[in-house]
């Protein structure tokens, strides 16, 4: 979607990258993006889902490394994004289907940002603001990788993510009685270490 004239739509948008201490107030801006996207196929979920998403925005934002990066065009909230760094202890690849060497699942500390969610309104997708948001989450990360779980069913995400460098290493279904998942790994340039020379003589 583009807007009227030469510009692209991007012109008109925003991105604002928030951490713990003001993530937590922009559960109202998120909250309505997320309800629509996922009452879609292949999701189907309803006002009970999106109740425990919202009761469960807290501790997503206590996570180490937290980040939220959401998109506004003109000022409307149309797209977000959030992650946060896998702990030693995750349950993240817990239910892994197929055979994954050991190593590519263990977890350290700094080792592994997790994209948890990425979302945007259905009237302005395909217009690079999932890609924008992608981008901005993880600008100067200092993990090693990126991980995150996508449906089979979601083509288009899952297109996404294979253009954006993610490569699939297994299946996975976390849950019992819920869908199985594509686990992906992308991995990240390493941020270059700045370092000061005292000039001699200087005071």
């Amino acid at each position: 979607m583009t807007l009227s004239g030469t510009g692209s739509i991007l012109d008109d948008v925003t991105l604002t990258v928030h951490r713990r201490g003001t993530a937590l107030v922009q559960l109202d801006a998120v909250e309505g993006i997320y309800a629509s996207a996922y009452a879609e196929p292949p999701y189907h979920e309803g006002p009970e889902d999106v109740g425990e998403f919202c009761a469960g925005w807290p501790h997503r934002v206590a996570q180490p490394s937290f980040r939220l990066v959401v998109a506004r065009l003109r000022g409307t909230p149309v797209g977000f994004t959030f992650g946060h760094q896998l702990t030693a202890n995750t349950r993240w690849w817990n239910g892994l289907l197929d055979q994954v060497d050991e190593d590519v699942v263990t977890e350290r500390p700094c080792r592994t940002f997790a994209v948890i969610e990425l979302a945007v309104h259905d009237t302005f997708r395909r217009s690079g603001i999932g890609r924008e948001l992608h981008t901005h989450l993880l600008a100067g990360l200092t993990e090693e990788r990126a991980t995150l779980l996508v449906r089979p069913d979601a083509i288009a995400a899952r297109s996404a993510y294979l253009s954006w460098e993610y490569r699939l290493i297994g299946r996975l279904k976390p849950f019992p009685d819920g869908p199985t998942y594509d686990a992906m790994i992308k991995e990240l340039p390493r941020v270059p270490t700045v370092t000061v020379t005292p000039v001699v003589g200087a005071r």
